[in-house]
């Protein structure tokens, strides 16, 4: 994903900024935060409106009270945010990205959040939002070498390399013996040659990186280095140069975690497991993120077993049945195992009532949902899920009113929006209420005649009233 201007925003977007810009200069704080948080939510990489809510979180927290209870209400409004934010980093960047805003709403200052949200905003291909939370994490904690460091890589994947350049040497002069740096700088100054010396041949379709880079070597190590795409030689490359250095460290959760991806990237799923399994006991406690990944692992396997099938074998139905069957069953094993393990997590939650309302277990859907809810970030999925339930359950009056409430969360006509009306209109229309739903799918026809079957479903009300 790439950060966008403001004229590359959908206009129905651009209002709601505006709208947001307006109300900050009114000192309408909160109201303006709710607005960007929106947008963003739907644009994550708009970039004037992620500083803009920079902005008023900063003016937020300078207009707050005293100090005693400020710091007692970050403490308790953004802790279980941070947690959430953690656990969804990995498998959902950008939803992580969301819940961290949410955080910062109530603490404009955290380092934490900053250093969390600008991880996210690195696996989500925003550099220059990355960039925003690094810098503001610095002013906090000047003397952090790791910050310093994402810093750079983060200016570096935003195309400021001369400012990258100048934190890696101010770096380097205070550790002039840290090899790590002294190689940043080295690769950083191959990507700065690269640039000024034949990026524009590249872009007109002639040349190529090696070709730009005088010495072959550094080329390669240049495109190990920036890992933009791992093709399976270098993904190799890497796996023997990391247990390599595993055998020195050991007990490097990180290293294990890496191979780990690496070996998973290669479709070698024992071996990733295996590493994801030594990360968890090198870790020596829980982590969210490796079981959920390690099951996903898993997941990925049986499909593989699937797609080997021989489809002209006699029993090819009957083993395509059992490995559905075992998909089907393990997901909700492990999906109901982690969250016996962390109860509280209602995005886990929320994922174990997508599991079960997938496998037709509808009461159990339900009442997941139902907890779900609490959770201000999939408050309205969880409702428009929990109506879903209660429409194959027969029970249409429940479902249409569950509809109609999601839709009064819903500030903004987004496909979210649409789709909970849809979903009501065709519950309506199954208790013959055949008036009522068609001024649902009025609602969408006026923006978008082309949703689903609305505009047929529109047009042949009309022509039976003649």
């Amino acid at each position: 994903m790439a950060e966008k201007k403001k004229h590359e925003i959908p206009a129905s977007w651009r209002e709601l900024y505006e709208k947001g810009l307006a109300a900050m200069q009114s000192q309408n704080l909160d109201y303006a935060l709710t607005l960007f948080c929106k947008v963003l939510e739907k644009e994550p990489g708009f970039f004037d409106c992620r500083e803009a809510l920079r902005v008023a979180q900063h003016k937020k927290a300078g207009a707050g009270t005293g100090f005693f209870k400020r710091a007692l209400g970050k403490v308790t409004s953004t802790g279980p945010l941070l947690a959430k934010a953690q656990y969804s980093l990995r498998s959902n960047p950008l939803e992580a990205i969301n819940i961290l805003e949410q955080a910062l709403n109530n603490d404009a200052q955290s380092v934490i959040a900053h250093k969390h949200l600008a991880e996210a905003a690195l696996a989500a291909g925003l550099p220059k939002t990355a960039v925003l939370s690094l810098e503001i994490a610095i002013k906090q904690s000047p003397k952090d070498r790791h910050l310093s460091i994402r810093l750079a890589e983060a200016l570096t994947a935003a195309g400021q390399i001369a400012r990258a350049e100048n934190i890696y040497s101010e770096l380097l002069r205070a550790n002039p013996s840290d090899h790590e740096i002294a190689q940043a700088v080295k690769d950083l100054s191959a990507r700065r040659t690269m640039s000024e010396g034949g990026y524009d041949a590249l872009e007109g379709g002639q040349g190529s990186y090696r070709d730009i880079l005088k010495n072959e070597q550094e080329a390669v190590a240049l495109e190990q280095a920036q890992r933009e795409v791992k093709t399976e030689d270098v993904a190799g490359n890497l796996i023997r140069d990391y247990e390599s250095q595993l055998k020195q460290e050991p007990g490097n959760v990180k290293l294990l975690r890496t191979l780990g991806d690496l070996y998973d990237q290669k479709n070698d799923s024992d071996r990733a497991l295996d590493y994801y399994q030594r990360a968890l006991a090198a870790g020596q406690g829980a982590d969210p993120g490796v079981e959920k990944t390690i099951g996903e692992v898993r997941l990925k396997k049986i499909k593989r077993a699937m797609a080997a099938l021989d489809p002209a074998a006699p029993d090819y139905q009957d083993q395509l049945s059992r490995l559905e069957a075992e998909h089907r069953e393990f997901r909700i094993a492990e999906c109901k195992q982690r969250v016996d393990k962390y109860p509280t997590d209602l995005l886990l939650r929320f994922e174990m009532g997508q599991v079960y309302l997938e496998a037709g277990k509808l009461n159990e859907a339900i009442q997941e949902f139902q907890k779900a809810q609490a959770n201000p970030h999939k408050r309205v999925a969880s409702m428009y899920c929990l109506g879903q339930c209660f429409a194959q359950r027969k029970m249409l009056d429940l479902a249409a009113r569950t509809f109609q409430n999601a839709i009064k969360e819903k500030e903004v006509f987004d496909d979210e929006k649409k789709e909970i009306i849809y979903a009501l209109g065709c519950v309506l229309e199954q208790m013959k209420k055949t008036d009522q739903a068609i001024e649902q799918f009025k609602l969408i026809y006026e923006i978008d005649i082309g949703y689903q079957d609305v505009a047929a479903k529109v047009d042949a009300y009309y022509a039976a009233q003649g």
